[in-house]
């Protein structure tokens, strides 16, 4: 069975992506189309608030590209410097929570300890961090993006935990998603499964799948990498045959042979 999912390579080149591992492993014909582009902004800023842990209680990552925004950060060789001999130590004396595994890995890639890698989306991250509340006197550092959800500044500001975020990346439609996706369905035909990994890619994606095949609903299954992007599906009137109950390639790849069986 042919699926195409809709999310960015992997960072790095060891090997395939993931997904289309677990994915051909099973049996089916994963094909992977970038939905998303990245504009990173505002990383002196970053930088400096980076530079004084002493002010923070700890950071906050809930999506890759916000630690690709510390790694961008550490090409100023001073800052290189600092961080390796100084402000590396005196994070990792604070909470470094993340969501999900890509995430942690990457914040593992930083010498952090990242902690909360499991709960798997903002709002669950969010009631693993309330339960600290009573240890959290300082603010919380969140880098994140332009189309961040309010989920977790929310919650953290009802439980009295002060949040300091700042935009690092802005999010936008891939330059090549429409071309590629005309593509696929040109050469390969209709998948039995269209995979969405967020919000936003399903915002910028359903558009053209629609101009594509104006009845793309009576022979595409649709899954979500977590409940944040089938609610977007959802919203959009759309039926989500299944989520991923982790954000992981094989969770997500057992939950698609399960609706193709």
């Amino acid at each position: 069975m042919k699926v195409l999912l809709l999310k960015d390579p992997k960072d790095g080149d060891s090997g395939p992506d993931p997904y289309i591992k677990e994915l051909e492993s099973r049996g089916h014909t994963a094909t992977l189309i970038p939905a998303l582009s990245f504009e990173f902004v505002s990383l002196n800023i970053f930088l400096e608030k980076l530079s004084h842990p002493e002010k923070y209680n700890g950071l906050i990552f809930t999506s890759p590209r916000a630690v690709e925004a510390v790694q961008l950060s550490l090409k100023e060789n001073d800052f290189r410097k600092e961080w390796i001999e100084n402000l590396k130590e005196q994070w990792n004396t604070k909470s470094i929570y993340v969501v999900g595994k890509a995430t942690a890995t990457l914040v593992g890639e930083l010498g952090l300890t990242p902690q909360g890698e499991d709960t798997g989306n903002a709002e669950t991250l969010s009631k693993y961090i309330c339960k600290k509340k009573g240890s959290i006197l300082l603010p919380l550092l969140f880098p994140c993006g332009s189309l961040k959800r309010e989920v977790l500044p929310k919650a953290l500001k009802e439980n009295g935990i002060p949040l300091e975020s700042v935009t690092v990346y802005q999010t936008t439609q891939h330059p090549d998603l429409q071309k590629e996706m005309k593509n696929f369905f040109s050469k390969q035909g209709i998948p039995a499964v269209i995979a969405f990994f967020s919000p936003s890619g399903v915002k910028f994606c359903l558009k053209h799948l629609q101009g594509l095949y104006p009845n793309f609903t009576d022979q595409i299954k649709f899954a979500a990498i977590g409940p944040t992007t089938a609610d977007a599906l959802k919203a959009e009137g759309l039926t989500v045959s299944c989520t991923a109950k982790r954000p992981t390639a094989q969770d997500l790849a057992d939950g698609i042979s399960d609706i193709l069986q």
